[in-house]
Order: structure tokens, then sequence, then C-alpha cells
């Protein structure tokens, strides 16, 4: 960040205030990891903060600390526009586009009058707030939270608690470390965490083994599912709305499934479709490695983006109509 932002935000957070911290819509380990974290610190230097999540987060983060205190705004929509409008500050985690948040949410967003702060590592950020901790060489945005409370010369700040947050979603967006994002530094952090006293050992228990029978069974399914274009160095799955009914399907059931299709040797593009009824829509998860660029995939083709190796997208005709189009794509490009 520049100095001067830096300062500048230094003596907003000065004297007490109401601030809401928000993340993207669908939030995973690391828009919950880092808006926790980020509620824990200003909590601790006397804040009155208040995390307003678009939906439901999975419940497979539900044990992180202060999750009882999130509001969600779909559920509590009338509530929550009264806290964002009260706020005198607004930090937005783990996105750098309004839309991410929802139609109706950033419709509310876009009539605040109170500054926004950005702390995000994707690409093309939006021009909506005051001041932009904004880099995309991060592999997570709770790794940049960390250094963000470091820039405020807070590091005697760290405890146990935020750093339990930081470190699950450093964890989750690094892939268990696996990510290219993943460096030196991102080690040294996670050290930094494990001597304050964060459970390394417990945590990704926490979160990759606490799944239900009827998740392994919807896990089976997309396996079965799953397509491979060999020549072409791809596969991908889907997943219907009828089989996430059959299969009691709850939010953060199909979290990592997508990440399957990379084990497949000589795989280096792969996608899982999940359909929607509700929203109308057909949400979709992109993986890559090495150089093939999903984000430029997702952006061209799906309305999405994200980052080099990991981008989201929707399409909104038909799971067929929709696979057919993935399929006519990616047989018509060279992936070497």
């Amino acid at each position: 960040m520049e100095e001067q932002d830096i300062q500048a935000i230094q003596l907003l957070l000065a004297t007490p205030k109401k601030i809401a911290i928000i993340p993207h819509r669908g939030p995973d380990g690391d828009a919950m990891g880092s808006t926790l974290g980020l509620y824990h610190f200003l909590l601790k230097n006397n804040h009155y903060p208040t995390v307003i999540s678009p939906n439901e987060f999975p419940h497979f983060l539900d044990w992180l600390p202060g999750t009882a205190t999130v509001k969600i705004f779909e559920t509590d929509t009338e509530n929550c526009i009264k806290i964002l409008e009260e706020a005198e500050l607004i930090f937005t985690l783990d996105f750098n586009a309004l839309h991410r948040v929802g139609d109706k949410m950033e419709k509310a967003l876009i009539e605040l009058k109170a500054p926004f702060i950005m702390i995000d590592h994707h690409q093309k950020p939006h021009d909506y707030a005051s001041y932009m901790y904004s880099n995309t060489s991060f592999g997570s945005t709770c790794e940049m939270l960390y250094n963000f409370i470091l820039f405020l010369d807070k590091k005697e700040d760290l405890d146990a608690t935020i750093g339990t947050c930081i470190y699950t979603g450093i964890l989750t967006d690094s892939g268990s470390f696996r990510f290219p994002g993943t460096t030196g530094n991102t080690h040294r952090i996670v050290a930094d965490l494990i001597d304050l006293g964060v459970q390394n050992t417990v945590i990704p228990s926490l979160l990759f083994e606490n799944s239900s029978y009827s998740r392994l069974q919807l896990l089976g399914r997309a396996l079965q599912n799953m397509k491979v274009l060999v020549a072409h160095k791809t596969s991908y799955t889907s997943l219907t709305q009828d089989e996430l009914d059959e299969f009691e399907h709850r939010k953060g059931d199909t979290e990592g499934i997508v990440n399957y299709g990379l084990t497949i040797k000589g795989i280096v593009f792969t996608a899982i479709f999940i359909e929607n009824k509700d929203d109308k829509m057909i949400k979709i998860s992109f993986r890559s490695q090495g150089d093939f660029d999903v984000n430029q995939f997702a952006r061209e083709y799906f309305e999405g983006g994200g980052h080099r190796n990991a981008a989201g997208g929707k399409s909104e005709v038909s799971m067929e109509e929709t696979l057919r189009k993935f399929d006519y794509i990616v047989t018509n490009l060279i992936i070497e």
C-alpha cells in the first residue's frame, strides 16, 4: 500500500467507529477468514465492527471464532441495511467489484456515503473504494490482511484468535499450500501464526474431514458424471439441481469437488457446472495447472473471472446447452 493511504487509514481508525465488513456472495474460507480476522482485530482496537455476509456461508466454516455474530443480508435484509447506513467505514474483503455481493446488496452499498477500504487479490479491481490494497501476486486475502495489520504498526495485536481466521483463509485459498501463489513469505507468516498458538494440526481436520455421508455420495455422483477430453487435456463434471436435492445438498458440500478433475494424469484444465434453479443459472468453477489461464477463459466465455489457475463463471441457459457450449469451445482450442 502507499504510505499516504496507510496514514489516512490509521487516522480513520484512531477513534472508535461503527464499521461494516463484507465478504463476497458465496463466501469461502478466505472470505470468511479475512472478514472475521479483521473483525477480531477491530474489536481489539475498540471499534464496533459487524460482518455482513451477502448470503449463508458454508457449514464447514461455522467453527471459526465469531461466526455467531455474522449477519446475513439475504435473510435479515432490513437490519443489515440499517447497520450499513449507520456504518462510518466499510471494508470489502476478497472481492473487488460490488456486483460480487448480489444485486440487492450492491444497490444498498452504492447508496452509502461512508468511505470504503478494499483488501483483495483478484484482477481488474473496480474503482469504488477510497483506499485499495489490491495485489494479484498474493495467494489469499488473508495473507494480505496479515500484512495490512503490520502496515498499521499493530503486529502486537495479532493473537491466536485472529491468527486462526487468517490461517484458515491461507490454507484454503492456497489449496493446502499447493497453488502457485504460495511463497516462502506465505510459510513465514504461517510459522508466525503457529507460534501465536494457532492449531495447525486441528484446523485441516475441521475443514476437510467433517463430511456428511450424503456429501460423500454427492461427491461420488460428481465423479461418475466426469467427462475427459484427452486430446485437449481437459476434464469436466456437472451436478443438476435434482442430483443436489437427491443427496440433501447443504451449502459448502460441493466445495473442492472441482479439484478432483486435475488429479487425472495429463489434465491441465477442469471445470464443474452446478445448477441452481432458484437463481436460474449454472454456477461454474474452473481450475488449471501450469500456464493455462482460466481467468481469461472465464471472462471471455462465461461472464466470470478470478485468478490464472482458479476462476468462476456462470451460464443462464440450460445445463445441456451450457455443457454443449463448453465442449465446443474446448474442442476448438489447443491446450499445450
